[in-house]
Formats: C-alpha cells, sequence, structure tokens
C-alpha cells in the first residue's frame, strides 16, 4: 500500500496559533504583509424552503451567469441579468437552476479557481444581488444550486498565499505540500507538483489552483462554515466539482480513494439539515459511487449512449432502455455541460439534425433521474466556430438574431449558429426545438410518474424503444422511434384492456390494449409518442 501523501507533510501549529487564525492573523516568512483570513464560524440557521418537495426532479437548467444576459453594457452576464430571464427560464418548465461558480475568482471567465468563498464575483454584482436572485427565483417556484469548488483554491486565496509563505505558517497545512518534488506522479497528462520559495504544492488542474489537504479538519470545517453561509441565505443547495479528486494517496492512487466518500457523506448530512436542500456531484470516474455518497451525481457516460440512440445505433438503444433499471436513483442525467470531455453541444453531435435532437431529449427528460439542461441547449445553440475546448462551449446565449445578450461587446465570440437557433426565432413556432423542450417538460412537471416514479417494462427492438413511468395510481407508457423508417412497435405489460389516451402528441389518437396487456403502435420515423394509461 502507497503511503498516504498527506500523511507525511509537515504537521500543522499548536493550538496557540489557531487562536491567531480565528482573529484574521497568519504570520509567516518575509517581510511583506500577508492577508487576513476569514475563519470565522456559521451556524445552521434555515430560513426554510418555500419550494415543493422533489423540485429539482422537474429538471434543473445549468446557467453560466457570465454567459446568459448582462444587464450593464459591459459585455458579461451577471446576477440581474439572470434575475430578468427568469420568467424565461419559468416558461421553459424547469424547477430549478445551478449556476456555474459565482464566488469571487481568480481566472475571471469559469470561475473555479475561487479567491473568495463568501463573496461574489465583482463582474456579476453581489451577495445582494445574489439573495435577490434567490428571492426572484422562489417567487417563481424555481430553486437556485451553486457550484461549490471543495478541492482546490485560487493560488490568489489569502489562505494559500499565507500557506505558501513559508514552512511556519499557520495555514501551511492547509494545502498540500513537499520539501522535495515528488516522484512518478501523472495526472491528466502532466506532472502536478508545482515549484515555490523551494517547495513543492499539489495542483492538478492549474498551477494557480493548489489542492487543499482535506484530511487537516479545519480545513473540512471551514468549508463546511462557507456552505453554512450560502444555505443560511437561501441557496437551495450545491453542485459540487471534481469530487474524484478531493484526497491523494499516492502517485497510483489519486483518484476515488474512500476518503472523498467520506467527506461528501459529511457535506450530505450537513445539507440535509437544511429543507429541501439537494446537492449533486461531478465525479466523472465513479458515477454510481458518488450517487451513493453524495445522493446524487453526473452520469457521466450515459450522455453518449443517449446521442448515439437518437442517431440510431441499436446497440445504444438497448443500452438506453437497460440503464435506469440498474441507475441510481440519484443519476443526474444531462446530454453535455461546459466541459469539452464530456462532449460538444449536442447541435454540433447531431450536425444539426432536429429530428435526432428532439429524440435524444425526450429519452432523458423522460426517463428516471434529475434531468439537467445546458443553457442553450433547448434552442439548439452550437459551439463558436473560431474557438476551441472549453471556451467553445461557454458561449453568450444566444437571445435573438442580433444578439439580445448585451449591448456592449460580448465577452467572448457567439455561438456559430445564433442567426437561426435563437429564443426569439423559436418562440413562436410549435415545431421548434424549443417548443419541444417545453413540451416535454411540461410532462414531467404535470405528472408525478414521469419526474419521481418507478421505471417499468423496459423494451428494446432495434430502434424502437418503450418503458413505462408509474406513481401511485398513474402510469405513463413512452414509445420512441429512433429509425429512419415508420415502424410499428409491439407494447407488453399493459393493464388488461387498458386505454391509452394520447398525450403527446396532442390528437395523435388513443388506442386500447388487448385483453392479454398487449399494444400495437404504429410509429412514424424518428418520432416519440407518450401516453396516458388508464
Amino acid at each position: 500500500m502507497s503511503t498516504p501523501l498527506r500523511a507525511f507533510r509537515l504537521p500543522a501549529v499548536a493550538a496557540a496559533a489557531a487562536l491567531l487564525v480565528a482573529c484574521g492573523g497568519g504570520g509567516g516568512g518575509g517581510d511583506a504583509p500577508l492577508p487576513d483570513v476569514d475563519t470565522s464560524s456559521v451556524t445552521a440557521a434555515d430560513p426554510g424552503s418555500p419550494l415543493a418537495e422533489g423540485w429539482q426532479r422537474r429538471g434543473i437548467a445549468q446557467v453560466f451567469v457570465r454567459g446568459y444576459q448582462d444587464s450593464d453594457g459591459d459585455g458579461k452576464g451577471d446576477l440581474q441579468g439572470l434575475i430578468s430571464r427568469l420568467d424565461y427560464l419559468q416558461a421553459l418548465g424547469v424547477g430549478g437552476i445551478w449556476l456555474m461558480p459565482v464566488t469571487a475568482s481568480q481566472d475571471g471567465d469559469h470561475g473555479y479557481a475561487v479567491k473568495d468563498y463568501r463573496a461574489i464575483e465583482r463582474d456579476y454584482g453581489s451577495v445582494a444581488d445574489l439573495e435577490a436572485l434567490v428571492a426572484a427565483a422562489h417567487a417563481r417556484g424555481l430553486g437556485v444550486i451553486v457550484d461549490y469548488v471543495m478541492n482546490h483554491s485560487a493560488a490568489q486565496h489569502p489562505a494559500f498565499v499565507n500557506s505558501r509563505a513559508g514552512s511556519t505558517n499557520t495555514f501551511r497545512d492547509w494545502y498540500v505540500w513537499q520539501s522535495s518534488r515528488p516522484a512518478g506522479w501523472n495526472i491528466y497528462g502532466g506532472d502536478p507538483w508545482r515549484s515555490a520559495n523551494g517547495s513543492w504544492y499539489f495542483a492538478p488542474f492549474w498551477d494557480q489552483m493548489p489542492d487543499f489537504n482535506l484530511q487537516n479538519t479545519a480545513v473540512v470545517a471551514w468549508h463546511h462554515d462557507n456552505l453554512r453561509f450560502w444555505l443560511n441565505l437561501g441557496v437551495d443547495g450545491f453542485r459540487f466539482d471534481a469530487v474524484g479528486n478531493l484526497v491523494e494517496n499516492g502517485p497510483a492512487a489519486w483518484e476515488n480513494q474512500p476518503q472523498n466518500h467520506v467527506l461528501m457523506a459529511g457535506v450530505r448530512d450537513l445539507v440535509g439539515g437544511y429543507s429541501r436542500r439537494y446537492m449533486v456531484c461531478e465525479g466523472p470516474s465513479d458515477p454510481a459511487g458518488y450517487a451513493a455518497s453524495c445522493g446524487s451525481a453526473f452520469a457521466f457516460g450515459y450522455q453518449g449512449q443517449l446521442i448515439a440512440a437518437a442517431k440510431g445505433d441499436t446497440a445504444a438503444v438497448a443500452a438506453v432502455a437497460a440503464y435506469p433499471v440498474t441507475a441510481p436513483a440519484g443519476a443526474a442525467t444531462f446530454l453535455s455541460n461546459h466541459d469539452s470531455f464530456a462532449g460538444q453541444r449536442p447541435w454540433d453531435q447531431f450536425g444539426g439534425n432536429v429530428a435526432q435532437y428532439k429524440l435524444a431529449a425526450a429519452t432523458y427528460l423522460l426517463q428516471p433521474g434529475v434531468p439537467f439542461v445546458y443553457y442553450g441547449e433547448e434552442i439548439g445553440m452550437a459551439g463558436a466556430s473560431t474557438l476551441e475546448g472549453d471556451p467553445k462551449l461557454r458561449t453568450p446565449m444566444s437571445w435573438t438574431a442580433a444578439g439580445g445578450f448585451t449591448t456592449g461587446t460580448p465577452y467572448r465570440a457567439r455561438s456559430a449558429n445564433a442567426a437561426t437557433q435563437n429564443v426569439q426565432a423559436q418562440a413562436a413556432d410549435p415545431d421548434s426545438l424549443l417548443a419541444f423542450y417545453k413540451a416535454m417538460l411540461a410532462l414531467r412537471g404535470e405528472r408525478p410518474s414521469i419526474s419521481a416514479g418507478d421505471y417499468l417494462q423496459p423494451q428494446a427492438s432495434g430502434t424502437l424503444l418503450s418503458f413505462q413511468r408509474t406513481q401511485g395510481g398513474e402510469r405513463t407508457l413512452v414509445v420512441l422511434n429512433y429509425g429512419t423508417s415508420s415502424a410499428t412497435a409491439t407494447v407488453t405489460g399493459l393493464p388488461a384492456s387498458a386505454t391509452l389516451g394520447s398525450l403527446y402528441p396532442s390528437g395523435g389518437g388513443d388506442t386500447t390494449a388487448s385483453a392479454g396487456g398487449e399494444a400495437s403502435i404504429t410509429m412514424a420515423a424518428r418520432s416519440v409518442r407518450v401516453f396516458d394509461v388508464r
């Protein structure tokens, strides 16, 4: 067994120094004054929740605040701009929104290099603006969860500035340090150890994002205080970043370590002490494991099967039918997100094929779990043709052909198809992708069997897929044809002589099951039908 990496570092200073920490002190090497670190404790004070139980199961929109709506003409989205678009999100039909990091950051873009865990990014507004957003969202029945980065901070965070000042600094043990460069490490194709003042600190994602020492109980307690700070203000939960990277036990044991699950179970207990809060974790290489410890985790890998099935891949259709049978109850499904490793925007993956796009959307929005819709997905936003990597996926929202995002100069190039795939162009079109997303999310919001029910009788035959959702006395049948030709689906396991009333498309025609609980349903090419079974 490898020696635990964080067990052979410099010891923490004496308890007397901890009193200095509580007062915002620090000390360390050099003559330059070191910044104070806010380690003040926060006591839980649950303001309650006005949201319906299980609000998250209606679906959550992932929002990049910088890219959503600018309110002041500086070319960058902000919280007031987002507030002005809440009616749109309510009409879309989601139950809540996830804000990518809104805390003060060093990176000036994505926000994952946090330099103040209890302050809002200046480009976005203030804590008061966030409180106003939460209140306005709650008034519309929408929850608000915020991104939280527990694994690492910005190098500009006061705790790290203190930590790198010297081995005797109070905050040295808040981060992962070695006196000499450790050998044998390779994470994401690079050496995670970075040089500073004759020592080495651990920062696998970027040299400006050093990892916390999460085996230091003082660091964990501080994170808990930060979480309570936001929960006390009324936020409805968190999305936790990079939970697979929390603790390292050596160069061959740096991901998905047992301590990670213990840490997240502790966070889950904390969040669970507040009413109707929700948390979801990002652990791409162990979705099921983190769904268990966090309560909900993103279903990485499944998004590729959804895309392939929608393109008519029969093996993928079978996999999509089977996935919910063994998937964790807290599986958070999605088609794409802000990271390029999860895939390009669906529009680009489908090459603009709207029929395939709709099938992928229908599948994950009608299956079990907590579906996440990446901003602009519902209108078919493409990536920016002039950008590469993650920035390509994080462009300004396409509100109109002319833009609609800002009165100034946008912070980044627009989506490649903004001229045609925008909200204004689709809002009045009943056949648009936006109209389809609204229809699927409306079904999810109106029918408990879809949002929270059991998943029964999944049947895959070639490019045909059917499944049933039940909750109490309500039963819903979903049938999809991913093929390019019309076909007849034979559905079994229905109640004897049940009437199948068409929910989607409206006016699609009812049918009846046989006394043996079987029904034959004619499906047009690349189509979805949804029935109320009674």
